[in-house]
């Protein structure tokens, strides 16, 4: 059969770009009335770092100014501690929930001194780093891995206890995910402290058996991309090294779905999957690509987004959870959260970014015919489904075989909520 190549539809993306961008720039929650969240939050700074990260998305994709991007800079200083960032100073442990929320901040911040060159947020990065993050060098050899592995935690990480210096949280290892905004913070800066630090972070990260800690596959994901960050300003293959070494780990070790999405913890297949790791994994997929020229890499960036990103994306413009389909569990692709717009909503403006300026590396290919791979049933790049719920007038390309009427996954954002709630998509194993 012809191999058949299929770009992003340019239509889809834009429709995707801006149902995210009037979804951020005309909710209350996203407005400088209520962009800083409360002083009992105790993910300090996430908030308002994925919401600045996600403003400066849309202003590279469009030139748009969301109003609350400088409004919030210019009211931040009302929100900080004396040392300079979000949440209290804690003088005898680590809380984790902290350092990866200002992960988001510092990724934030540096993106807008980046594309503005402002004097604030390039000194806000410098206080975050000199006061939060560089006191902590040496500690992080003392994470702690011998955990009671309780089935905690929602869609959002909750705090859930204090061992060995740390104020742990359920979202396992979210700690490393500063070793993202670091890595950009190192780009911003050149502080030689701040690699001898991540250094210590990745060296550390990487010699956690993840699966067993059932860490989480957002936090992990999102340490890699700071890895490839940190290769791309160095040269050093150790980096590049670490990151592939968790990519392989995610999508072949039991971290990524049958519809190429995420498991929201290792081990834990009653969980659900995360458009925050989605993102972060075609990211990932895509980067390594262009720096290694592997096609497999390329393959699996556009099966990501044909696949895994077809259901993440809701009708207004937000994204949320669905269940995991995994073999040996669910086999049913249906709605969990309809949105969780405190985090997912603002991470898939970079994704939606990321695919804007990389459309080459999204093209799927097809044979023209649905036959089994391995268990499931595709073309090509394409996973077809059972489509049922009310949802079978939105679905595409519908064929017949095997006595089942099957098609690609339907898209949620092309669905009113109260159908995304009865659709279910069935995944043949």
């Amino acid at each position: 059969m012809e191999n058949i190549s299929i770009p992003v539809s340019e239509t889809e993306l834009q429709t995707r770009i801006e149902l995210n961008y009037q979804r951020l720039s005309t909710s209350d929650y996203y407005s400088i009335q209520d962009i800083f969240s409360p002083q009992d939050y105790d993910w300090w700074a996430d908030k308002e770092g994925r919401a600045l990260l996600a403003f400066m998305c849309h202003y590279k994709l469009s030139g748009a100014v969301i109003p609350c991007m400088e409004q919030m800079l210019e009211q931040m200083n009302d929100h900080l501690n004396p040392d300079g960032y979000f949440g209290p100073v804690f003088t005898d442990h680590i809380h984790e929930q902290q350092l990866s929320g200002h992960s988001w901040l510092l990724r934030g911040l540096c993106e807008h001194y980046e594309i503005f060159g402002d004097d604030f947020c390039l000194q806000a990065v410098r206080r975050i780093t000199e006061n939060l993050y560089l006191p902590k060098r040496g500690r992080f050899a003392s994470y702690p891995i011998q955990r009671n592995h309780a089935k905690e935690g929602d869609v959002s990480g909750t705090q859930i206890g204090i061992l060995d210096g740390w104020i742990l949280s359920s979202d396992v290892g979210c700690a490393f995910m500063s070793i993202d905004g670091l890595s950009h913070a190192y780009k911003v800066t050149k502080d030689i402290r701040i690699k001898d630090l991540l250094d210590e972070m990745i060296s550390v990260y990487l010699a956690i058996d993840k699966v067993s800690l059932q860490a989480q596959t957002h936090c992990t994901l999102t340490a890699a991309r700071g890895m490839v960050r940190m290769y791309q300003e160095t040269g050093d293959e150790a980096y590049l090294k670490g990151a592939q070494e968790i990519a392989k780990l995610y999508f072949e070790g039991g971290g990524m779905t049958a519809t190429y999405q995420n498991l929201n913890w290792w081990g834990r297949p009653d969980s659900w999957t995360e458009p925050c790791a989605i993102v972060d994994s075609l990211m990932l997929s895509g980067e390594l690509y262009k720096l290694t020229a592997k096609e497999e890499y390329r393959t699996l960036t556009a099966r990501i987004y044909h696949n895994g990103l077809a259901t993440a994306q809701r009708d207004n413009g937000g994204a949320g959870t669905d269940s995991a389909v995994i073999e040996g569990g669910a086999d049913t692709l249906q709605m969990g959260m309809y949105e969780a717009y405190f985090c997912c909503t603002m991470r898939l403006a970079e994704g939606l970014w990321y695919i804007s300026n990389n459309r080459e590396l999204f093209s799927a290919h097809i044979e023209g015919r649905v036959t089994k791979r391995g268990r499931i049933y595709a073309d090509g790049d394409i996973i077809y489904a059972q489509v049922s719920g009310g949802a079978e007038a939105y679905a595409e390309n519908q064929v017949e075989i095997d006595g089942l009427i099957l098609s690609p996954l339907v898209k949620f954002y092309k669905l009113p909520k109260e159908l995304i709630e009865t659709t279910r998509q069935k995944i043949l194993f």
